[in-house]
């Protein structure tokens, strides 16, 4: 072989190893956070300490829109970096995220698993809605709506429609994007967590609360698979974190939720059946800012909780 020709296949080797290595992709360890209007958030944009105002450096988040049931599967949204805005109020159009004044777990969720996995880049799928059941039979569970996967309410295109399939979108719009930090390299999606913070609709007739453990654990199998498929393969289920349901007793009779100790007692069951799942029960001293949510500081401290009960099962 002359000289020449060793030279040019040494330079375009070289080339196409350098190429190779600048179109790598990026991993990013993916948790979903989903549930009812304590997920949403309620906590005070204006409420923030200085240090928490702005960007979280390393998380990227994408929030899918909410949307009723019986109507056709929503789930937009865009990636952007995480900041306050994503609570209640939040929209998208899928071109753009609309931020509302408010926060939920998942602005110290970012920061604390950040933190706890400093050479780790995040990524977080968030879904959820206010007010929503996982049984159908919930007396919210018509207007608000439900997580059931079997569900088959509705007429024409919304027929069967409910909050799973919307968090099913919801999780294609998210994947259709495939860099999702706009640095002109695919990026790698490894599902690492799920959080659930629910279950306080679920709690108002004993009959349905009766029945969360068995609904909850068929929800939580049912977003396990589907996020399965997203990553590499794994012997291990993909960890979950379970937030307890609190009553803030602002009712007439001191109690908002008549069955609330039964779905407290069934979130704790599917812990104690799951060893891949951990219960965050913290819930239970914080403050409320009306009679159904958190204070802004209860938030913060709920997203702390969780990235350090997640991180404890899947370190």
């Amino acid at each position: 072989m002359s000289p020449r020709i060793l030279f040019w296949l040494v330079v375009i080797s070289g080339f196409a190893h350098s190429h190779a290595a600048s179109v790598r992709s990026d991993e990013y360890r993916l948790y979903f956070l989903g549930g009812q209007s304590n997920m949403d958030g309620y906590g005070f944009n204006n409420q923030l300490p200085a240090d928490l105002t702005g960007e979280v450096e390393g998380v990227r988040i994408f929030c899918g829109n909410p949307a009723a049931d019986i109507v056709k599967v929503d789930g937009r949204g865009t990636w952007a970096a995480l900041k306050p805005g994503y609570g209640v109020g939040f929209t998208s159009d899928g071109q753009a995220n609309k931020h509302s004044d408010r926060f939920g777990p998942e602005l110290t969720f970012g920061l604390r698993i950040r933190e706890l996995s400093p050479n780790a880049k995040i990524a977080i799928i968030k879904y959820s809605r206010g007010g929503t059941s996982i049984d159908p039979e919930a007396p919210n569970a018509k207007p608000l709506g439900c997580w059931a996967p079997d569900f088959e309410g509705g007429e024409g295109e919304g027929k069967g429609i409910n909050q799973f399939d919307h968090f099913l979108a919801a999780v294609e719009h998210a994947l259709a994007t495939s860099d999702i930090d706009g640095d002109g390299t695919k990026d790698q999606l490894v599902p690492a967590g799920i959080v659930w913070m629910q279950g306080e609709s679920d709690a108002f007739t004993e009959p349905v609360a009766n029945r969360y453990e068995a609904n909850l654990k068929q929800l939580m199998e049912h977003i396990r698979a589907r996020l399965a498929k997203i990553g590499p393969p794994d012997d291990q289920p993909i960890p979950i974190v379970i937030g307890r349901v609190a009553d803030s007793g602002q009712d007439a009779d001191g109690k908002t939720m008549d069955f609330c100790e039964l779905v407290q007692k069934a979130q704790a069951g599917f812990v104690e059946h799951d060893k891949r799942a951990a219960f965050v029960e913290s819930t239970a001293n914080y403050k409320f800012s009306d009679q159904w949510h958190y204070d802004s500081d209860a938030y913060l401290d709920l997203g702390r909780q969780f990235a350090d009960a997640l991180h404890k099962l899947n370190p």
